[in-house]
């Protein structure tokens, strides 16, 4: 399970850097971040707990963006609104998804989650 977000408060901790790959090391289906060439089994386990922590990280903050242009999108003040038909059609969601992102991104906009202030997306 990914750990919550930092409150406004509490520092945001950086997970470790993930780094491009290159593309000849990329298209390799052993190789993922250089961990096959760590031998040394305490080594293996920090790095890939490190890697593990950085993902998770990453896609929590992916998600709270999605939620956030969901919510943008979904906005009834624009011209151009989306419905939440259309928002999950392109997110490739359930309706019912789209709805609960749309809800979610306009709390973190107003600040409602976790006492956190507004979020500002760009």
């Amino acid at each position: 399970m990914a750990e919550p977000t930092p409150r406004r408060n509490e520092p945001r901790l950086r997970p470790a850097p993930l780094l491009f790959e290159p593309a000849e090391a990329a298209s390799d289906p052993e190789h993922f971040f250089d961990l096959e060439s760590i031998d040394d089994p305490r080594a293996l386990l920090a790095r890939s707990t490190e890697l593990t922590l950085a993902f998770r990280a990453a896609a929590d903050r992916a998600l709270e963006f999605q939620a956030i242009a969901a919510a943008q999108l979904a906005d009834p003040r624009r011209f151009d609104r989306l419905t939440t038909a259309d928002i999950a059609e392109r997110a490739e969601w359930t309706e019912d998804y789209a709805k609960k992102m749309v809800e979610f991104g306009r709390d973190l906009m107003r600040g409602a989650v976790e006492g956190r202030g507004p979020v500002d997306p760009v």
